[in-house]
Parts: C-alpha cells; sequence; structure tokens
C-alpha cells in the first residue's frame, strides 16, 4: 500500500525513464506523453480562440463604431451580447458533451465561432454584428468545457498542470487580440479569430475520444483503445481500465443526471466547491478590472490606459506560465490561497489609489498605487484564480453528473462575468474605492473558503476524488 502510494506520486517523465531500465516501458511512456500532450495543444486551440473572442471588443471599438456608425449604446450591446451567448452555449454545454461526446462538442464549438467570425467580417449593420457576436458567444460557451476534457485524458500527476494550460491559452488568445487590434482593421481582426478555430477542427480529427466518456456510454472497445492510444503502445493499461469499469458501473445504477439532483446530499459538497469557487471568482472582480483596466487607469489620473494596459498583458502571460509549472508541485489548495490573498492585496491598492485621488494626498501616489494595484491583481488572478476552480470543477463530479455540474458551473461563471460587467461602471459611480474594498473583501473571503471546504486533488485518480466527495460512491475506487 505505501509503495504504491509512493509510486503514484512518481512524476511521468520520471517513470518514462523506466527505474527498472525496462526500454519498452519507457517507450511507451514517451509515447503516452506525446499523445497527451497533441491532445491537450488540440484542446486548448480552442482555449485560445476563446480569449481572442474575449480580447475583441475593448481594440475593435473606435473603428466598428466609425464604420457602422454605431452610437455608444449599441456598441455596448455589441460587448456584452457575448456573455448572453456564452450563457446560452453553457446551457447546453454539459448535455451536448455527454449527448455526443468531447470532440464533437469541441467541433460545433468551433463551427459557431467560425460563423459569428464571418458575420462580423462581412457585416454592413448593427444586427449582423449582433447575431455573430452571440453566435461566437455561444461556441465558447461550448468551449467551458475544455478543462473537463482534459483532466479525463491525462494522467493524475499531470493533469493540473495540463488543464491549466487553458488558462494560459486564454490569456495569450485575449493579450494578442488586443496588441494585433492596435494595429490591423477590426475586419482583418475577425478573419484572425477564425483560424483557431480551422485549426481545432482539423486536430480533432485525429484527436482521441475521452475513454470515460466512452466507458460510460457504452463504447467499451473503443474506451479501451483510446486510453492504449493515450497511454503508449506498450503500456500496462490494465489497473487503470478496471478502475474506470468499476466506478463506471456504480454509476450505471445511479439515475441519469439533471441539475436539480445535484443538490441532492450525495453531491452537496461537490456543489459547493464548484459553484462557489466559479462566485468567488467572478465577484472578486476580475472582469470589472479586465473590461475597464484602461477605464481605471485614467480615472486613476493614467493620461492614458494603453501603458497599463501593456504593463498587464505583460504580466498575465509570465504568471499565467508559472501557475501551470506549479500546479503539480505545490498543489491547488495553497496556489489558491496565494492567488486569492494576492488579489485581495491588489483590489485594496487600487482602492487606496481612488480613496487617495478623492482626498488630494497627490496625483504620484494615487497613479503608483493604481498601477501596483491592477498588477498585483493580474498576475495573482493568472497565478491560480484564472485556471484552478477550472481544474477542480473538472475533477471533483463523477461523470454521471458532470453534463449537468457543467452546465451549471459555467451558467454560474458567465452569469457573474455579465452581472460584474455590467454593474461596475454604476457602481464605481457610486463610490470608487467602496467598490474596490468590496472585491477585496471577497477576495479575502476565497482564501477562508478554499481552507474550509476545497479538498487538496493532487496526485489523486478522478475516481479517488469523488468517491471522497459524493458519499454514494464510497468504496467504488481502490485506494
Amino acid at each position: 500500500m505505501e509503495h504504491e502510494d509512493q509510486e503514484a506520486q512518481k512524476p511521468l517523465l520520471a517513470t518514462a525513464a523506466g527505474s527498472s531500465g525496462d526500454g519498452r516501458r519507457g517507450a511507451a511512456s514517451s509515447s503516452s506523453i506525446a499523445v497527451v500532450v497533441a491532445s491537450t495543444a488540440v484542446a486548448v486551440t480552442g482555449s485560445f480562440e476563446f480569449g481572442i473572442s474575449v480580447g475583441y471588443s475593448s481594440p475593435s471599438q473606435p473603428g466598428i463604431m466609425r464604420d457602422l456608425d454605431l452610437s455608444l449604446a449599441e456598441y455596448s450591446v455589441f460587448g456584452s451580447i457575448l456573455t448572453i451567448g456564452a450563457m446560452l452555449g453553457a446551457i447546453v454545454s454539459g448535455t451536448v458533451a455527454d449527448c455526443v461526446g468531447r470532440r464533437c462538442t469541441m467541433a460545433i464549438s468551433d463551427i459557431l465561432c467560425i460563423l459569428g467570425y464571418l458575420l462580423i467580417t462581412f457585416s454592413q449593420n448593427f444586427w449582423w454584428l449582433d447575431i455573430g457576436r452571440v453566435s461566437i458567444g455561444c461556441g465558447i460557451g461550448l468551449l467551458s468545457y475544455v478543462p473537463v476534457y482534459i483532466s479525463e485524458i491525462t494522467p493524475k500527476n499531470l493533469r493540473g498542470g495540463f488543464a491549466t494550460v487553458n488558462q494560459f491559452m486564454i490569456c495569450c488568445g485575449a493579450s494578442l487580440a488586443y496588441v494585433l487590434g492596435t494595429f490591423i482593421t477590426w475586419r482583418t481582426l475577425a478573419i484572425i479569430g477564425v483560424a483557431p478555430c480551422l485549426l481545432q477542427l482539423v486536430g480533432l480529427l485525429v484527436t482521441p475520444e475521452s475513454p470515460r466518456w466512452l466507458a460510460r456510454f457504452g463504447h467499451p472497445g473503443a474506451f479501451e483503445a483510446e486510453l492504449q492510444k493515450l497511454r503508449g503502445k506498450g503500456a500496462d493499461i490494465s489497473e487503470e481500465a478496471e478502475e474506470i469499469k468499476d466506478f463506471t458501473e456504480k454509476l450505471q445504477h445511479l439515475p441519469k443526471s439533471k441539475i436539480l439532483d445535484l443538490f441532492q446530499k450525495d453531491y452537496i459538497h461537490a456543489v459547493t466547491v464548484g459553484v462557489g469557487l466559479m462566485v468567488l471568482q467572478q465577484f472578486g472582480g476580475v472582469n470589472a478590472i479586465c473590461f475597464y483596466a484602461s477605464e481605471i487607469f485614467v480615472s486613476a489620473g493614467f493620461s492614458s490606459g494603453n501603458t497599463g494596459m501593456l504593463a498587464m498583458v505583460a504580466v498575465q502571460i509570465p504568471m499565467t506560465g508559472l501557475g501551470v509549472l506549479l500546479m503539480e508541485k505545490a498543489g491547488r489548495r495553497p496556489l489558491l490561497m496565494v492567488s486569492a490573498a494576492g488579489t485581495c492585496l491588489g483590489c485594496l491598492l487600487v482602492g487606496f489609489s481612488f480613496l487617495a485621488k478623492e482626498h488630494h494626498w497627490g496625483k504620484d501616489l494615487n497613479i503608483l498605487l493604481a498601477l501596483a494595484g491592477i498588477l498585483t491583481f493580474g498576475g495573482s488572478f493568472s497565478l491560480g484564480m484564472g485556471g484552478i476552480p477550472w481544474v477542480i470543477m473538472s475533477e471533483i463530479f463523477p461523470i454521471n453528473m458532470k453534463g449537468a455540474a457543467g452546465s451549471l458551473v459555467t451558467l454560474v461563471s458567465w452569469l457573474g462575468s455579465w452581472i460584474v460587467s455590467y454593474a461596475f461602471n454604476f457602481l464605481l459611480v457610486w463610490n470608487s474605492y467602496g467598490t474596490f474594498f468590496i472585491f477585496a473583501s471577497i477576495c479575502g473571503l476565497t482564501v477562508l473558503f478554499v481552507e474550509r471546504l476545497v479538498p487538496e486533488t493532487k496526485g489523486r485518480t478522478l475516481e479517488e476524488i469523488q468517491a471522497s466527495m459524493n458519499s454514494s460512491l464510497v468504496g467504488t475506487s481502490h485506494k
């Protein structure tokens, strides 16, 4: 038992070398890593598209308003309607992913995004522009399910790091859209948005389906074949396959999931963690700061928001990369608590910046506090709070509940995003520094929430995690 636990903690790369000198085993492990890396790369191409879609509206605003003669109110509808489409996509994401599989869901998302960007590219009026934006929103709402696919195909000792690549690619996509948008026209930027979708569609033709989905929905032969492909031709998959089979057989006796079923006693802990993290992630102010960072910098005393925005981009990408590297070393819980504490500090600094401006404590002071606060918030959020809640969400729900749970959690995330982004300007008028102190309080509450309720999932199989959190599944996984 102790020996098995120690073996489970060894990195896959170390296993690939073969401690016993077994060349065949090493080759199998290397093959496994290559297939998992390639499959993850295809999946996160959609995440890159997600980022471009979120970042598209900010640099495109002047050109679209000028070329199509839109009012500020009409453009505000165009910008915010993305979240409405994303909520629609999120509602059906779990059901679609369960019915047609993870790969087909990503393909449907690509088609919706391609259609949306083509409508925007060739639009001549307000209506085609908005229909295209809604179509893109529906597509990225479905793409919110990407972390689930990644968690289901990766070995347990690499799962966290691979799943957080999703957030890293979202960050890269948004940053690229912002930078390119300052040099090219909005129609050209829309055409660029089509490229990741086409790449993913091609990649999906050769990407393995999730073995756990195949096992759950009655494809036993295909399940073992895809698992073997993911683990390498010469790898021994018997133990992992048996564990998945045993867990799936137990799930077959449970009723088909509905969203209301998630609130039964058996699943309430998982729902509390999954939904709670998404609520705290959104109401901690991330979209207020990301969507309106330029405006915040100007309000705090900067002559232009561009310098601050570029500085924020320069901080976010390396911090997201650092989070990916630390995921399997530090664990989910420590990274989450450090990240949430950092966002709390960032919001406090921005709040003090507006307080300094209101009391005329010196322009240099409030500019310095605003810059330090937003960079601290952006870097800290990218380190953990941006990606880890999605990783944990993909780990804690059993396969029979993942469809309903994925829809619920994604819907909550997008609803929270819309509420915060819509209400922020009103809150800023009401009380600028008070708004950021509220965000800071929520970020501080997140630290307590993680410490009290969120389990550490590093180095454990999905079956072990789910059995430990859902009382009806106790005894279904090999301890």
